[in-house]
């Protein structure tokens, strides 16, 4: 499908993405670009066979090549695009896989003043509690959501090889615009992390005195797997989408003070039906991946 595809970031989700462009046939060749204090992932990166070369000069990453996956944190991503400029090519096609698409959007408009049409943003719905190219997986990306979020310009060609690219390597593509995507990811993803780290936040610091995650079962490592996520990336996607998220955590306080209340009144029958919507609710979803 393409004769040379260059990996920017070449961690958990770049290498994850090399790995399923192997493994497909996707690509002829693989290459890596990072700085130079990412030489020895690189280096990992090579040897496991992720990708083929690396380089730390941008202009030799992209000689020859006519697809570039930007796979940095979305706080990076606009020096990346900076990085890119001079070397733009009309006959690549280029694509991220940041979190947030908005801020994505915003900084190609900075960098290049309107974003090109042969630049199509994309988040792939996957992940791990693991991070960096030690954790790639040639599968991640397998019956799991990819949303691409196109412009009114975007180049048809382009938005057509990045749309087969994703489900060749067994993804299922959605396509919306960037506002919907942060506002349904504000809610179903970026939410729930800043949940499970604030919540360990305030236990570990309680667990300093009294012992907390001695006595700890299975629920709370369950709820709060994914405070073993990356902090700078989360970090960076929080601020990011703060404008979707901040009304999110209004809403949430909003519904906290209610449960205390009827904790406070000892009202056991509002607190089922609280506690059975919220289930039922859940068992929606669940229907919904199973279908």
């Amino acid at each position: 499908m393409f004769n040379r595809l260059c990996i920017i970031g070449v961690g958990l989700i770049g290498g994850s993405i090399a790995r399923a462009a192997r493994s497909c046939g996707l690509a002829a060749s693989i290459v890596g670009y990072g700085r130079e204090q990412e030489r020895q992932n690189l280096e990992t990166a090579k040897r496991l066979g992720v990708i083929d070369e690396y380089f730390l000069d941008i202009e030799l990453a992209l000689e020859g090549t006519d697809a570039v996956v930007v796979a940095v944190p979305v706080g990076a991503v606009e020096s990346v695009f900076a990085l890119l400029k001079p070397y733009w090519s009309n006959a690549c096609v280029y694509s991220d896989v940041g979190s947030t698409k908005s801020n994505v959007i915003a900084a190609a408009e900075r960098v290049f003043g309107r974003v090109p049409g042969n630049l199509v943003p994309a988040h792939p719905i996957a992940g791990a509690e693991n991070s960096g190219v030690e954790a790639a997986l040639p599968d991640l990306f397998l019956r799991r959501r990819l949303i691409i979020t196109p412009l009114d310009h975007t180049e048809p060609a382009a938005l057509n090889k990045i749309q087969i690219f994703w489900e060749r390597i067994g993804s299922l593509v959605s396509v919306m615009s960037a506002e919907h995507h942060d506002a349904v990811l504000a809610a179903t993803s970026h939410l729930p992390h800043l949940l499970a780290f604030a919540l360990v936040d305030m236990l570990g610091r309680q667990d300093e005195q009294c012992e907390i995650f001695k006595y700890a079962a299975g629920g709370f490592r369950d709820f709060t797997r994914i405070a073993s996520s990356d902090p700078t990336m989360w970090r960076d996607i929080c601020t990011a989408n703060k404008d979707q998220l901040i009304p999110l955590l209004h809403q949430l306080k909003t519904e906290l003070d209610k449960i205390e209340q009827l904790l406070a009144d000892n009202d056991g029958r509002r607190l089922f039906e609280t506690f059975s919507y919220a289930k039922n609710a859940r068992q929606r979803f669940l229907d919904q991946l199973e279908n």
